[in-house]
């Protein structure tokens, strides 16, 4: 038997009611929840010696359950003759002095100022069924009628869905009536239909809000309330802030009702930050992935990721996570990340905090306990030593994490992009004097991209041994950051000069303060736009061993973020093709999303240099691209002889200084990806 109305206009109509109550029989209706999914909102604004008006009752029990519980002093009106009639024979016995009217809301009968409580279960969202002038103006006469018959410092208490048309609308009307205004989530009226929908895939479970409007002689300003079920209350010095911390949480919950229904099987994972009520910093972000049903797998399970681990690249891309969820032989997986700047007292508080927001992405149907997944049961470590502004960079922090087996690293984070680390450095402990001090590990590249880089510096080094060499084989790397790099290649490479260019005066203060850079006569760091530099040293003729682009992009819209666009203009190019000379090399870290740019990067080089190789990382967007003007490399099997040498040479190098105890790179794998 379908009991929905054919269209919503029929919701404000007194036959539609009269047949629903009809069909219905002696089977209570409750919208929006039951009085002991409610209680916890009714029992803090409504008192029991309050005087009551149940607008519209309908055949629900919750003036009888509230009856039952003390508040006796309760009149009924429904605008169904049908609806008053049942509800009398119901009543008329054990709760005789409880009152019920045929009557209509937007027109009632009552003397002024006759209840201390009007209470309101879905009234108004029955009645404010689209946003015409015609409803506009019926609910305005009923809203006028609840400040008549309702005495000064009484409360208007209704439960709705707060659909947009009906948020805006009450947020507008009553602060400017003299009435102080607040909006209550109600969770457990959530979670009770939520419950009741399970079965049925068609029907969403929308949030249940409770707004309380409380009648005063004037208001000097507004007053808006928001409060996140039973937390502390947030006010509002503006409409706007209310409006958007209601439609929020109507967003997550469309997202949630879709994530119980279906999957995101083939798809990017869907994403969404948890912040504690009243704070707009995330505490976590959680990200669900799927998999296809398979025999073996668990339902569900969320896992938390430690602190500092978030970056990498199984937890921090959407193929990492992918590859995470089949290791973990469940169907759906959270992976829940813990944010910078945020206080976790342990990993069970963690837990606690994200029981009840977990079940929300839960599969329809759920009865197993959900597990929680980590590395272990410690959730890491996190500890900022400096936050830092530069005008060029923006904000940016310096943290240390304690990371795998325990080991501690040291980070550079530009907070407008925080899921990618900028530099980071191996911290170890070393006695100096009976002391125990820091010291970074200049062997540990922290970016895969770099160690390709190196043994390309490596190459051009070699290949200069017998001729000329320009600069006293200097190499200039465009991009500082931390500077691991340049200092790698300092230790490893002893024969080369380094020149490294940043526009960021502050990068270069991090780099010595922070990351052990060490400025002498080998290691020379210079301030100065980077294209410039370039532009310089191709007027005055100087000539470089290798020149090498690390430099990020500032604008993340763009679909390369490295290296910006103006450095890949043919000036550039042309620039940088005259610095290297006849036997230089160029090598290029390429961050790109977008095939098509990708693809004109490459045009772009082809006729500059007449001989190119590219090394694209597996797990990383990084795409390392050497260059050079010697033709003779324009054949795989002549890079491949020459880099053979180049990364046996690079690896006994390390090992011989200490620096690393395994090869820096391997060899056979390098060689077997190299593509020209």
């Amino acid at each position: 038997m379908n009991l929905l109305p054919k269209t919503h206009e029929e919701f404000a109509t007194v036959d539609y009611w009269n047949s629903f109550f009809k069909k219905r029989g002696k089977e209570a209706f409750e919208w929006y929840g039951e009085y002991m999914e409610l209680c916890e909102q009714i029992h803090k604004y409504v008192r029991r010696n309050d005087k009551i008006l149940m607008l519209g009752c309908g055949n629900s029990k919750l003036s009888m359950d509230m009856y039952d519980s003390g508040f006796k002093d309760i009149t009924n009106i429904d605008i169904s003759a049908v609806a008053i009639k049942k509800m009398q024979e119901i009543n008329t016995r054990t709760r005789s002095d409880m009152k019920f009217l045929q009557m209509d809301a937007t027109n009632m009968s009552f003397d002024d100022e006759q209840f201390s409580v009007a209470l309101d279960k879905g009234t108004l969202d029955a009645l404010f069924v689209d946003d015409t002038d015609d409803v506009r103006k019926t609910v305005e006469s009923y809203f006028k009628e609840i400040g008549r018959v309702l005495r000064t410092g009484g409360r208007y208490v209704c439960i709705s869905l707060l659909q947009e048309h009906i948020l805006k609308h009450i947020i507008e009307y009553f602060p400017k009536n003299s009435f102080m205004l607040r909006i209550v989530h109600c969770p457990d009226a959530d979670r009770a239909n939520q419950e009741k929908n399970a079965d049925n895939p068609d029907n969403l479970s929308m949030p249940v809000f409770a707004f309380v409007a409380t009648k005063f002689k004037a208001l000097p300003m507004a007053i808006l309330e928001f409060s996140y079920s039973s937390d502390k209350i947030q006010r509002f010095t503006s409409a706007l802030e209310l409006q958007n911390s209601v439609t929020s949480l109507q967003t997550a919950a469309v997202v949630c009702n879709g994530l119980s229904r279906t999957d995101v099987v083939g798809h990017n994972d869907v994403s969404m930050d948890l912040c504690k009520p009243g704070d707009d910093k995330p505490r976590y972000t959680v990200h669900i992935v799927d998999q296809p049903p398979a025999r073996g797998l668990g339902k569900y399970a969320a896992f938390i990721v430690p602190q500092g681990r978030d970056v990498e690249w199984l937890f921090s891309t959407a193929n990492g996570r992918k590859k995470l969820l089949e290791q973990s032989k469940f169907q759906r997986m959270a992976v829940v990340t813990l944010h910078r700047n945020q206080n976790y007292l342990s990993m069970e508080e963690v837990k606690a905090e994200l029981a009840e927001s977990i079940k929300n992405f839960a599969p329809v149907g759920l009865k197993e306990q959900i597990p929680f997944l980590s590395i272990g049961a410690d959730m890491g470590k996190r500890e900022t030593l400096f936050n830092g502004k530069s005008e060029i960079s923006g904000d940016f922090l310096v943290e240390e994490i304690e990371g795998s087996g325990g080991k501690n690293f040291r980070r550079l984070i530009f907070m407008s992009n925080q899921g990618v680390v900028q530099s980071e450095a191996l911290i170890k402990t070393v006695k100096v004097k009976g002391k125990v001090e820091k010291r970074v590990d200049f062997g540990y590249l922290a970016c895969q991209h770099h160690a390709y880089m190196s043994v390309g510096v490596q190459l051009a080094t070699a290949g200069f041994q017998q001729k000329e060499q320009p600069e006293n084989n200097s190499i200039l790397v465009i991009g500082l950051g931390g500077g691991g790099l340049c200092m790698f290649l300092h230790e490893a490479i002893p024969e080369i000069n380094i020149v490294a260019v940043d526009i960021d005066p502050a990068m270069a203060e991090i780099a010595e303060k922070y990351f052990g850079l060490q400025q002498n006569e080998r290691m020379h760091v210079v301030i100065e736009d980077g294209l410039e530099y370039l532009s310089n040293c191709k007027k005055q003729g100087r000539r470089f061993t290798a020149v090498l682009f690390d430099v990020d992009s500032k604008d993340l819209s763009l679909g390369m973020s490295c290296p910006p666009p103006a450095f890949m203009s043919s000036v550039v190019l042309a620039d940088v093709k005259s610095i290297i000379g006849d036997n230089g090399l160029f090598i290029l870290n390429l961050v790109c999303r977008n095939d098509n740019l990708r693809e004109k990067t490459l045009n772009d080089l082809k006729p500059v240099f007449p001989a190119l190789c590219s090394f694209k990382l597996n797990e990383d967007l990084n795409e390392i691209i050497y260059c050079t003007n010697n033709d003779k490399f324009n054949q795989l099997p002549a890079w491949k002889k020459s880099f053979r040498g180049s990364v046996q040479k690079l690896n006994s190098a390390a090992k011989s200084k200490k620096l690393c105890k395994d090869d820096v790179l391997d060899v056979t794998d390098f060689l077997n990806e190299l593509s020209i």
